[in-house]
Protein backbone atom coordinates (compact mmCIF):
# COMPACT_ATOMS: atom_id res chain seq x y z
CA UNK A 1 0.00 0.00 0.00
CA UNK A 2 1.27 3.80 -0.82
CA UNK A 3 -0.35 6.60 1.20
CA UNK A 4 0.01 10.18 -0.74
CA UNK A 5 -1.09 13.24 0.25
CA UNK A 6 -1.48 14.91 3.79
CA UNK A 7 -4.99 14.77 5.50
CA UNK A 8 -6.39 13.04 8.47
CA UNK A 9 -7.44 10.11 7.17
CA UNK A 10 -4.15 9.37 5.70
CA UNK A 11 -2.97 9.83 9.32
CA UNK A 12 -5.41 7.31 10.53
CA UNK A 13 -4.55 4.60 8.22
CA UNK A 14 -0.60 4.98 8.66
CA UNK A 15 -1.34 4.49 12.49
CA UNK A 16 -4.09 1.50 11.70
CA UNK A 17 -1.41 -0.25 9.10
CA UNK A 18 1.21 -0.18 12.42
CA UNK A 19 -1.80 -1.31 15.01
CA UNK A 20 -0.57 1.72 17.14
CA UNK A 21 -2.09 2.03 20.60
CA UNK A 22 -4.74 5.20 20.80
CA UNK A 23 -1.92 7.29 22.73
CA UNK A 24 0.46 7.23 19.50
CA UNK A 25 -2.90 8.24 17.46
CA UNK A 26 -4.12 10.88 19.80
CA UNK A 27 -0.41 12.43 19.38
CA UNK A 28 -0.49 11.83 15.63
CA UNK A 29 -3.81 13.78 15.21
CA UNK A 30 -2.60 16.60 17.49
CA UNK A 31 0.65 17.17 15.52
CA UNK A 32 -1.26 17.30 12.47
CA UNK A 33 -3.37 20.27 13.50
CA UNK A 34 -0.40 21.84 14.68
CA UNK A 35 1.33 21.37 11.35
CA UNK A 36 -1.97 23.19 9.61
CA UNK A 37 -1.51 26.09 12.14
CA UNK A 38 2.36 26.79 11.74
CA UNK A 39 4.21 28.44 8.99
CA UNK A 40 6.77 27.86 6.92
CA UNK A 41 10.43 28.90 7.91
CA UNK A 42 10.54 32.83 8.05
CA UNK A 43 14.59 32.38 7.79
CA UNK A 44 16.78 30.29 5.09
CA UNK A 45 15.82 29.41 1.34
CA UNK A 46 12.89 29.64 0.35
CA UNK A 47 11.23 25.57 0.73
CA UNK A 48 8.29 24.96 -2.37
CA UNK A 49 6.43 21.64 -1.28
CA UNK A 50 3.70 20.56 -2.65
CA UNK A 51 2.22 18.27 0.66
CA UNK A 52 -0.31 17.19 -1.22
CA UNK A 53 2.06 15.41 -3.76
CA UNK A 54 4.62 13.43 -1.29
CA UNK A 55 4.40 9.88 -0.24
CA UNK A 56 3.85 9.45 3.48
CA UNK A 57 3.65 5.52 3.60
CA UNK A 58 5.28 2.80 1.29
CA UNK A 59 4.32 -0.21 2.49
CA UNK A 60 6.60 -3.37 3.33
CA UNK A 61 9.06 -4.37 0.65
CA UNK A 62 10.37 -7.30 3.44
CA UNK A 63 9.72 -8.09 6.45
CA UNK A 64 12.15 -7.15 9.39
CA UNK A 65 14.70 -9.92 9.31
CA UNK A 66 18.09 -9.70 10.93
CA UNK A 67 19.63 -12.19 8.45
CA UNK A 68 20.69 -10.28 5.03
CA UNK A 69 19.95 -14.11 3.16
CA UNK A 70 16.07 -13.08 4.20
CA UNK A 71 16.42 -9.59 2.57
CA UNK A 72 15.11 -9.67 -1.22
CA UNK A 73 17.93 -10.15 -3.49
CA UNK A 74 17.45 -6.56 -5.29
CA UNK A 75 17.38 -4.88 -2.12
CA UNK A 76 20.21 -6.33 -0.56
CA UNK A 77 22.31 -6.22 -3.94
CA UNK A 78 21.50 -1.97 -3.42
CA UNK A 79 22.92 -1.68 0.08
CA UNK A 80 26.32 -4.38 -1.22
CA UNK A 81 26.62 -2.06 -3.80
CA UNK A 82 26.96 0.64 -0.77
CA UNK A 83 28.69 -0.92 1.23
CA UNK A 84 26.38 -0.98 4.07
CA UNK A 85 26.26 -4.75 4.88
CA UNK A 86 30.32 -4.71 4.68
CA UNK A 87 30.89 -1.82 7.32
CA UNK A 88 28.54 -4.31 9.75
CA UNK A 89 31.64 -6.49 10.80
CA UNK A 90 32.95 -3.04 12.77
CA UNK A 91 29.71 -2.51 14.68
CA UNK A 92 27.97 -3.49 17.95
CA UNK A 93 24.51 -3.87 16.13
CA UNK A 94 23.07 -2.59 12.76
CA UNK A 95 19.06 -1.50 11.84
CA UNK A 96 18.24 -0.49 8.24
CA UNK A 97 15.15 1.22 6.90
CA UNK A 98 13.84 1.71 3.09
CA UNK A 99 11.41 3.82 2.26
CA UNK A 100 8.84 3.86 5.16
CA UNK A 101 10.02 0.84 7.38
CA UNK A 102 12.86 -0.70 9.09
CA UNK A 103 13.64 -4.04 7.05
CA UNK A 104 16.87 -5.29 8.81
CA UNK A 105 18.11 -5.30 12.44
CA UNK A 106 20.64 -6.63 14.83
CA UNK A 107 22.79 -6.79 17.17
CA UNK A 108 25.76 -8.52 18.93
CA UNK A 109 25.04 -11.14 22.01
CA UNK A 110 26.60 -9.65 24.47
CA UNK A 111 24.94 -6.35 23.88
CA UNK A 112 21.42 -8.11 24.74
CA UNK A 113 23.74 -9.70 27.76
CA UNK A 114 24.29 -5.88 28.84
CA UNK A 115 20.67 -5.24 28.52
CA UNK A 116 20.94 -2.72 25.86
CA UNK A 117 17.81 -1.91 23.73
CA UNK A 118 18.67 -0.88 20.33
CA UNK A 119 15.51 -1.72 17.77
CA UNK A 120 12.92 0.67 15.86
CA UNK A 121 10.91 3.19 17.73
CA UNK A 122 7.61 1.28 16.58
CA UNK A 123 8.92 -1.67 18.50
CA UNK A 124 9.72 0.53 21.38
CA UNK A 125 6.35 1.74 21.69
CA UNK A 126 4.61 -1.19 21.75
CA UNK A 127 7.51 -3.27 23.98
CA UNK A 128 8.91 -0.47 26.70
CA UNK A 129 6.28 2.13 26.23
CA UNK A 130 6.62 4.09 29.68
CA UNK A 131 10.79 4.60 28.72
CA UNK A 132 9.50 5.88 25.40
CA UNK A 133 7.14 8.35 27.14
CA UNK A 134 9.53 9.89 29.66
CA UNK A 135 11.57 11.42 26.96
CA UNK A 136 9.85 11.46 23.32
CA UNK A 137 8.74 15.08 22.77
CA UNK A 138 10.45 16.17 25.89
CA UNK A 139 14.07 17.32 24.53
CA UNK A 140 11.99 18.41 20.74
CA UNK A 141 8.85 19.42 20.86
CA UNK A 142 5.89 19.37 18.39
CA UNK A 143 5.27 22.70 17.86
CA UNK A 144 8.52 24.18 17.47
CA UNK A 145 8.89 24.66 13.86
CA UNK A 146 6.16 23.34 10.67
CA UNK A 147 8.68 20.15 10.07
CA UNK A 148 8.86 18.70 13.75
CA UNK A 149 4.83 18.84 14.07
CA UNK A 150 4.78 17.25 10.23
CA UNK A 151 7.22 14.37 11.77
CA UNK A 152 4.91 13.80 14.48
CA UNK A 153 2.08 13.36 12.33
CA UNK A 154 3.14 10.83 9.84
CA UNK A 155 6.80 9.50 11.63
CA UNK A 156 8.17 6.20 10.22
CA UNK A 157 11.02 4.15 11.24
CA UNK A 158 13.97 5.39 12.90
CA UNK A 159 15.67 3.82 15.86
CA UNK A 160 15.18 3.92 19.45
CA UNK A 161 18.51 2.91 21.87
CA UNK A 162 18.84 2.66 25.34
CA UNK A 163 22.20 2.12 26.90
CA UNK A 164 21.98 1.18 30.89
CA UNK A 165 23.48 3.06 33.63
CA UNK A 166 27.41 1.86 34.03
CA UNK A 167 27.60 0.48 29.99
CA UNK A 168 30.57 1.38 27.79
CA UNK A 169 30.03 -0.11 23.56
CA UNK A 170 33.02 -0.66 22.93
CA UNK A 171 32.29 -0.29 18.98
CA UNK A 172 29.28 2.02 17.41
CA UNK A 173 25.54 1.11 16.67
CA UNK A 174 24.65 2.09 12.90
CA UNK A 175 21.52 2.78 11.39
CA UNK A 176 21.38 3.42 7.68
CA UNK A 177 18.39 5.09 6.05
CA UNK A 178 17.52 4.89 2.01
CA UNK A 179 14.76 6.61 0.20
CA UNK A 180 14.05 4.39 -3.18
CA UNK A 181 11.17 6.35 -4.43
CA UNK A 182 10.46 9.46 -7.12
CA UNK A 183 8.40 11.68 -4.53
CA UNK A 184 8.91 9.59 -1.38
CA UNK A 185 9.13 11.37 2.18
CA UNK A 186 11.20 9.83 4.87
CA UNK A 187 9.78 10.97 8.29
CA UNK A 188 12.05 9.19 10.83
CA UNK A 189 12.14 9.38 14.26
CA UNK A 190 15.13 8.66 16.75
CA UNK A 191 14.94 8.81 20.24
CA UNK A 192 18.50 8.03 21.78
CA UNK A 193 18.64 7.59 25.94
CA UNK A 194 22.40 6.99 27.02
CA UNK A 195 22.28 6.75 31.09
CA UNK A 196 24.14 7.78 33.84
CA UNK A 197 28.21 6.79 33.09
CA UNK A 198 28.14 5.04 29.75
CA UNK A 199 28.99 5.75 26.61
CA UNK A 200 27.60 5.51 22.82
CA UNK A 201 29.15 6.18 19.57
CA UNK A 202 26.04 5.47 16.77
CA UNK A 203 26.71 6.27 13.17
CA UNK A 204 24.32 7.35 10.54
CA UNK A 205 23.57 7.22 6.89
CA UNK A 206 21.53 8.23 4.23
CA UNK A 207 21.28 8.04 0.33
CA UNK A 208 18.43 7.38 -1.95
CA UNK A 209 18.86 7.94 -6.01
CA UNK A 210 18.34 11.03 -8.43
CA UNK A 211 14.69 11.06 -9.95
CA UNK A 212 12.75 13.94 -11.43
CA UNK A 213 10.44 14.53 -8.39
CA UNK A 214 11.62 15.62 -5.56
CA UNK A 215 11.64 13.79 -2.44
CA UNK A 216 11.09 14.84 1.32
CA UNK A 217 13.34 13.75 4.16
CA UNK A 218 11.92 15.51 7.46
CA UNK A 219 13.53 13.43 10.87
CA UNK A 220 13.63 14.29 14.22
CA UNK A 221 16.55 13.06 16.74
CA UNK A 222 16.27 13.42 20.79
CA UNK A 223 19.26 12.53 22.62
CA UNK A 224 19.46 12.11 26.13
CA UNK A 225 22.94 12.44 27.89
CA UNK A 226 23.27 10.79 31.84
CA UNK A 227 25.81 11.72 34.59
CA UNK A 228 29.11 10.94 33.64
CA UNK A 229 27.99 9.92 30.22
CA UNK A 230 29.35 10.78 26.07
CA UNK A 231 27.37 10.49 23.51
CA UNK A 232 28.85 10.74 19.74
CA UNK A 233 26.25 11.14 17.29
CA UNK A 234 27.86 10.54 13.73
CA UNK A 235 25.79 11.26 9.86
CA UNK A 236 27.16 10.97 6.60
CA UNK A 237 24.52 11.48 3.67
CA UNK A 238 25.03 11.47 0.27
CA UNK A 239 21.36 12.03 -0.51
CA UNK A 240 20.76 12.92 -4.21
CA UNK A 241 20.27 16.63 -5.72
CA UNK A 242 16.48 16.15 -5.71
CA UNK A 243 16.36 15.84 -1.81
CA UNK A 244 14.81 18.34 0.65
CA UNK A 245 16.82 17.44 3.62
CA UNK A 246 15.26 19.48 6.63
CA UNK A 247 15.83 18.17 9.86
CA UNK A 248 15.96 18.76 13.74
CA UNK A 249 18.41 17.02 15.59
CA UNK A 250 18.95 18.30 19.42
CA UNK A 251 20.32 16.59 22.77
CA UNK A 252 19.99 17.62 26.55
CA UNK A 253 23.54 16.98 28.53
CA UNK A 254 22.93 16.34 32.59
CA UNK A 255 25.96 16.82 34.64
CA UNK A 256 29.50 15.61 33.58
CA UNK A 257 28.14 14.28 30.62
CA UNK A 258 29.64 14.93 26.90
CA UNK A 259 27.58 14.81 23.58
CA UNK A 260 29.51 15.62 20.21
CA UNK A 261 27.59 15.83 16.53
CA UNK A 262 29.82 15.06 13.97
CA UNK A 263 28.07 15.81 10.95
CA UNK A 264 28.65 15.72 6.83
CA UNK A 265 26.32 16.50 4.38
CA UNK A 266 27.11 16.21 0.37
CA UNK A 267 23.75 15.63 -1.21
CA UNK A 268 20.35 17.28 -0.72
CA UNK A 269 18.96 20.24 -3.30
CA UNK A 270 18.20 22.03 0.25
CA UNK A 271 19.68 21.13 4.01
CA UNK A 272 18.76 23.09 6.37
CA UNK A 273 19.62 21.05 9.82
CA UNK A 274 21.02 22.58 13.13
CA UNK A 275 21.88 20.23 15.75
CA UNK A 276 21.38 21.81 18.96
CA UNK A 277 23.42 20.83 22.70
CA UNK A 278 21.59 21.81 25.44
CA UNK A 279 24.18 22.08 28.41
CA UNK A 280 21.92 21.58 31.44
CA UNK A 281 24.03 20.42 33.36
CA UNK A 282 26.96 21.54 35.55
CA UNK A 283 30.98 21.00 33.84
CA UNK A 284 28.39 19.87 30.54
CA UNK A 285 30.46 19.53 27.12
CA UNK A 286 28.84 19.70 23.33
CA UNK A 287 30.80 19.75 20.72
CA UNK A 288 29.52 20.01 17.23
CA UNK A 289 32.07 19.15 13.76
CA UNK A 290 30.42 19.87 10.49
CA UNK A 291 31.36 19.62 6.71
CA UNK A 292 28.86 20.77 4.00
CA UNK A 293 29.57 20.82 -0.06
CA UNK A 294 26.98 22.90 -2.07
CA UNK A 295 27.34 22.29 -5.64
CA UNK A 296 25.79 22.67 -8.81
CA UNK A 297 23.00 25.27 -6.94
CA UNK A 298 22.63 23.02 -4.37
CA UNK A 299 21.45 25.96 -1.15
CA UNK A 300 23.43 24.15 2.41
CA UNK A 301 22.21 25.99 5.27
CA UNK A 302 23.93 24.46 8.31
CA UNK A 303 25.43 25.17 11.38
CA UNK A 304 24.83 23.93 15.07
CA UNK A 305 23.57 25.77 18.50
CA UNK A 306 24.76 25.01 21.88
CA UNK A 307 22.92 26.59 24.64
CA UNK A 308 24.60 26.70 28.56
CA UNK A 309 22.46 26.60 31.49
CA UNK A 310 24.88 24.76 34.06
CA UNK A 311 28.12 26.06 35.26
CA UNK A 312 31.64 25.62 34.21
CA UNK A 313 29.94 24.17 30.70
CA UNK A 314 31.63 23.97 27.37
CA UNK A 315 31.04 24.09 23.82
CA UNK A 316 32.78 23.76 20.46
CA UNK A 317 31.58 24.34 16.93
CA UNK A 318 33.46 23.41 14.07
CA UNK A 319 31.69 24.77 10.21
CA UNK A 320 33.50 23.70 7.14
CA UNK A 321 31.59 24.41 4.14
CA UNK A 322 32.47 24.44 0.53
CA UNK A 323 30.45 26.05 -2.66
CA UNK A 324 31.43 25.03 -6.09
CA UNK A 325 29.89 25.65 -9.47
CA UNK A 326 26.86 27.75 -8.37
CA UNK A 327 26.48 26.61 -4.56
CA UNK A 328 25.61 27.85 -1.72
CA UNK A 329 27.15 27.45 1.31
CA UNK A 330 25.77 29.28 4.67
CA UNK A 331 26.51 28.84 8.22
CA UNK A 332 23.99 29.63 10.38
CA UNK A 333 24.38 29.01 14.39
CA UNK A 334 23.03 30.28 17.62
CA UNK A 335 25.43 30.37 20.63
CA UNK A 336 24.07 31.39 24.12
CA UNK A 337 25.47 31.22 27.42
CA UNK A 338 22.66 31.76 29.96
CA UNK A 339 23.02 34.07 33.06
CA UNK A 340 23.36 30.78 35.01
CA UNK A 341 26.18 29.18 33.13
CA UNK A 342 28.94 30.87 35.00
CA UNK A 343 32.34 30.09 34.24
CA UNK A 344 31.48 28.99 31.27
CA UNK A 345 33.34 29.05 27.90
CA UNK A 346 32.20 28.25 24.04
CA UNK A 347 34.30 28.81 20.90
CA UNK A 348 33.00 28.80 17.14
CA UNK A 349 35.10 28.74 14.18
CA UNK A 350 33.34 28.75 10.40
CA UNK A 351 35.90 28.26 7.34
CA UNK A 352 34.14 28.43 4.00
CA UNK A 353 35.95 27.55 1.12
CA UNK A 354 34.38 29.44 -2.31
CA UNK A 355 36.29 27.37 -5.74
CA UNK A 356 34.92 29.61 -7.83
CA UNK A 357 32.95 33.05 -8.93
CA UNK A 358 29.18 31.27 -9.16
CA UNK A 359 29.15 29.93 -6.04
CA UNK A 360 28.54 31.96 -2.43
CA UNK A 361 29.16 31.80 1.06
CA UNK A 362 26.80 33.40 4.12
CA UNK A 363 27.08 33.48 7.66
CA UNK A 364 24.48 34.06 10.29
CA UNK A 365 25.81 33.73 13.70
CA UNK A 366 23.95 34.50 16.95
CA UNK A 367 26.05 34.63 20.03
CA UNK A 368 24.85 35.52 23.27
CA UNK A 369 26.56 35.46 26.64
CA UNK A 370 24.27 36.78 29.30
CA UNK A 371 27.52 36.50 32.28
CA UNK A 372 30.80 38.47 32.62
CA UNK A 373 31.87 35.17 34.27
CA UNK A 374 31.84 33.32 30.80
CA UNK A 375 33.52 33.84 27.30
CA UNK A 376 32.55 33.07 23.84
CA UNK A 377 34.62 33.26 21.00
CA UNK A 378 34.07 33.24 17.39
CA UNK A 379 36.19 33.17 14.33
CA UNK A 380 35.59 32.87 10.76
CA UNK A 381 37.15 32.89 7.75
CA UNK A 382 35.75 33.30 3.94
CA UNK A 383 38.51 32.45 1.50
CA UNK A 384 38.93 30.44 -2.42
CA UNK A 385 41.44 28.36 -3.99
CA UNK A 386 44.66 29.64 -3.90
CA UNK A 387 46.74 30.32 -6.93
CA UNK A 388 50.37 29.62 -5.50
CA UNK A 389 49.42 26.30 -4.13
CA UNK A 390 47.32 24.96 -7.63
CA UNK A 391 50.99 26.36 -9.03
CA UNK A 392 53.06 24.72 -6.61
CA UNK A 393 51.26 21.27 -7.42
CA UNK A 394 50.57 21.33 -10.70
CA UNK A 395 54.48 22.37 -11.31
CA UNK A 396 55.00 18.27 -9.85
CA UNK A 397 52.99 17.14 -12.61
CA UNK A 398 49.57 16.97 -10.64
CA UNK A 399 46.68 18.31 -12.89
CA UNK A 400 44.18 21.19 -11.88
CA UNK A 401 41.50 19.14 -11.11
CA UNK A 402 43.81 16.61 -9.02
CA UNK A 403 45.46 19.64 -7.12
CA UNK A 404 42.05 21.44 -6.60
CA UNK A 405 40.79 17.86 -4.75
CA UNK A 406 43.93 17.82 -2.85
CA UNK A 407 42.98 21.06 -1.57
CA UNK A 408 39.88 20.63 -0.63
CA UNK A 409 40.20 17.67 1.39
CA UNK A 410 43.33 19.20 2.98
CA UNK A 411 40.72 21.89 3.73
CA UNK A 412 38.29 19.38 5.94
CA UNK A 413 41.28 17.04 7.43
CA UNK A 414 39.96 17.71 10.55
CA UNK A 415 36.54 16.69 10.34
CA UNK A 416 37.69 13.43 8.60
CA UNK A 417 40.01 12.40 11.72
CA UNK A 418 37.42 12.49 13.38
CA UNK A 419 35.31 9.64 11.44
CA UNK A 420 35.79 5.95 11.83
CA UNK A 421 38.50 4.93 9.18
CA UNK A 422 36.16 3.28 6.82
CA UNK A 423 33.53 6.21 7.00
CA UNK A 424 36.73 8.65 6.29
CA UNK A 425 37.52 6.14 3.36
CA UNK A 426 34.15 6.90 2.22
CA UNK A 427 33.58 10.05 2.07
CA UNK A 428 36.73 11.05 0.33
CA UNK A 429 35.29 8.50 -1.97
CA UNK A 430 32.11 10.64 -2.16
CA UNK A 431 34.11 14.09 -2.49
CA UNK A 432 35.90 12.72 -5.34
CA UNK A 433 33.09 12.32 -7.11
CA UNK A 434 31.04 15.18 -6.50
CA UNK A 435 34.42 17.76 -6.76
Amino acid sequence: MTITGLNEQNIREISKIKDEDKWILDYRLKSYQLFNKLDMPKFGPKIDIDFNKIIYYKDKVNELDSSWSCINPSIRSEFEALGVISSEQYMSGMGVQYESEVIYHNMLEELVEKKVIFTSIEVAMKKYPSLVKKYFTKIVGTAENKFTALNGAVFSGGSFIYIPPNTTLERPLQSYFRINSKAMGQFERTLIIVDDNSKLHYIEGCTAPTYSDSSLHAAVVEIYVGKNSYCRYTTVQNWATNVLNLVTKRAVVEENGSMEWVDGNIGSSITMKYPCCVLKGDNSSGKCITIGVATHKQILDSGARMIHIGKNTSSTIISKSIARLGGNASYRGKVEIKKSATNSHAMVKCDSLIVDKNSKSDAYPTNICSTKESSLEHEATVSRINDDALFYLMSRGITKERATELIILGFIDNFTQELPMEYAVELNQLLSKNL
